[in-house]
């Protein structure tokens, strides 16, 4: 593989996996597209101007921490704390030359440092002083995180740089603005920034903290213990540190005659995309995918072509992956984006082979299953909420069943402290009379932690 410097664009590969064969007669096309990005922080003009790059730095990114300080972050005591532990400790994650903010939340959002509606640089004197800052965050008020998005979007705005990236800690629920007010927060935002989310202790609303994660294309996770959240905020600012580009976006061009189904991120976790789909040209739409590193991701595109007869064969969809063109260049892949020059090719192929046609791919079938797993989860817990516990009973075996089967060992052991596994292989299970809300709290919001295929 080749080494790129500084001057270069990060190494993007697009694999197909698929079973092309169709019946005669037969429309539904399924692949797993799996996206690799490699290159060790390369970055270079063709996706961001080159004056936003620090020599050895990496591409320059903004970061705003919006820390939950409402009246509940006060019990217990240590909570708080903890949060500006956290904080504390993302801060010292920060890498030299990246922009930053710390905003505190309550049914207000207020700028905790630098103020002024500005960003600092960080360096080893603006830690120092965010970290003092910190000190005077208390615990006091309700919970409007709409306005806690769009003062980090406002601030996160002001700088010229690649990365745009948002880390949110709430420990309660969104009380004090209406849903719509976080969607229409979240709609603005979207795009923007990218932004993790992670619920402490078990008094917040699981459905708001992963809402938020995936409106943002961020992650979402729970810190049952306030103790933990160091530990968390950490890793979270390590890997946003390691992010070397924004807004990368999957084409999918299909031709005359096909529908895109769905399009949906299937690893790390179960993402849906389909309606998130913008137009890029004549049979070409682009599906956001947010900021990447050096990592991979599998993608499962399913499209409907037209019938054909025995024999024939044709090109079902071509994935390919753009960036948005740079300000003052030239077009380049259509659309108003450019392309990263890694593409897939999604086939059809009409046989009598019944072997052939029948077979199911071994990647379209583990990730058909992962993405049935996250579905079960969450239907079976909403049933348990409802007191429906036969059809909770149900779900939640079939989704024992489904972990076991696909070696998603840790959604199993999740699984098992929700419901005493009689036959894992048979999905016979009965409910736990007794389950502790963190336990409950952490299953539903790692549902969509999927496992990738083992590789034999």
């Amino acid at each position: 593989m080749a080494n790129f410097s500084k001057s270069n664009v990060p190494q993007f590969s697009v694999d197909v996996y698929q079973n092309e064969y169709l019946p005669d007669g037969g429309r539904e096309v399924n692949a797993i597209v799996t996206v690799t990005a490699t290159g060790g922080g390369t970055i270079g003009s063709a996706v961001a101007a080159p004056h936003l790059y620090s020599p050895g730095q990496g591409p320059s990114a903004a970061v705003a921490v919006m820390v939950d300080c409402s009246g509940s972050m006060d019990y217990p005591p240590t909570k708080m704390r903890n949060a500006r532990d956290a904080t504390s400790a993302a801060i010292d994650t920060l890498r030299d030359g990246v922009h930053f903010a710390v905003v505190c939340g309550t049914q207000v959002a207020k700028e905790v440092y630098p103020g002024g509606g500005r960003l600092a640089v960080a360096d080893a004197t603006t830690r120092e002083q965010a970290k003092r800052a910190l000190r005077d965050l208390n615990a006091g008020g309700g919970t409007a995180i709409g306005t806690w998005l769009r003062l980090a979007d406002r601030l996160l705005s002001t700088a010229d740089v690649a990365i745009r990236h948002g880390i949110l800690l709430t420990d309660g629920r969104n009380e004090h603005e209406s849903p719509e007010d976080l969607r229409a927060a979240l709609d603005t935002c979207a795009g923007r920034f990218t932004c993790d989310a992670r619920g402490v202790g078990t008094d917040w609303e699981v459905k708001e903290v992963t809402g938020i994660a995936s409106a943002l294309l961020g992650t979402a996770d729970i810190v049952a213990d306030p103790a933990g959240l160091a530990a968390d905020f950490t890793r979270v600012m390590e890997t946003a540190m390691g992010k070397e580009v924004a807004d990368v976006a999957l084409r999918l061009w299909t031709p005359v005659g096909t529908t895109v189904r769905f399009v949906k991120q299937v690893a790390p976790t179960v993402e849906e995309l389909t309606g998130r789909r913008t137009e890029a040209g004549p049979r070409a739409g682009d599906y956001p995918t947010g900021s990447w590193g050096d990592e991979s991701r599998d993608y499962h595109v399913c499209v409907e072509v037209p019938a054909a007869g025995i024999g024939q064969e044709m090109l079902a969809a071509r994935v390919s992956l753009v960036v948005p063109e740079p300000a003052g260049e030239a077009p380049g892949a259509g659309g108003g984006a450019r392309n990263l020059g890694a593409q897939g090719l999604v086939r059809a192929v009409w046989t009598d082979d019944m072997a052939a046609s029948t077979s199911i791919n071994p990647q379209v079938a583990h990730y058909t299953g992962q993405a049935e797993l996250a579905q079960v989860i969450q239907q079976g817990l909403d049933l348990r909420k409802a007191g429906d516990i036969d059809g909770a009973t149900a779900k939640l075996g079939r989704a024992v069943q489904l972990a076991g089967a696909s070696g998603n060992a840790d959604t199993a052991k999740l699984l098992a402290k929700v419901v005493d596994v009689v036959d894992a292989a048979a999905g016979t299970v009965r409910l736990k009379a007794k389950v502790e809300e963190a336990d409950e709290m952490t299953l539903e919001t790692r549902s969509t932690k999927t496992v990738r295929v083992k590789k034999h």
